[in-house]
């Protein structure tokens, strides 16, 4: 498993954690490019379905990243995130998903540094982990993954 590439979903708010994203990447700081981003205009926007939707996909893990607590643009839509992300680690727990795949961090438009260390981090815990078992046969119990319509 040495050669495992953790596939990463990144939601980022608008206004501050993207713009983090920005910072991060035009200074050329070092962090992970197996992230795949997209912006929403609030982390309060994120439906705990989309999450489960990207693991379903083939994301082995999801980060959101946020306002900090007190300087959402929308006044209180982190507060939303985290109630949300706090439920959405207990039903991940019961559906057998390591809580490592699954993390909310807050990350302000200036703070490209602490943007490229939560990735960073993020993409070491989930590469420890291996590949989500849901798309890794073997470790489902040779079960298949595949999903149809």
């Amino acid at each position: 498993m040495t050669n495992f590439e953790p596939k990463i979903l990144g939601i980022l708010c608008n206004l501050c954690s993207y713009t983090g994203a920005d910072l991060a990447g035009t200074a050329r700081m070092k962090y992970p490019a197996n992230m795949r981003s997209v912006r929403v205009m609030c982390s309060g926007r994120v439906d705990p379905g989309f999450i489960f939707d990207a693991l379903r996909a083939g994301a082995d893990g999801v980060l959101i990243c946020g306002c900090h607590p007190g300087d959402c643009h929308y006044k209180r839509g982190n507060y939303a995130a985290q109630n949300r992300a706090l439920l959405l680690a207990a039903m991940l727990e019961q559906f057998g998903i390591e809580k490592q795949r699954f993390r909310l961090d807050w990350v302000s438009a200036g703070e490209g540094e602490r943007f490229a260390r939560v990735v960073s981090e993020m993409y070491d815990g989930v590469a420890a982990l291996g590949k989500l078992a849901l798309h890794d046969p073997a470790r489902a119990g040779g079960a298949k993954s595949e999903v149809r319509a």
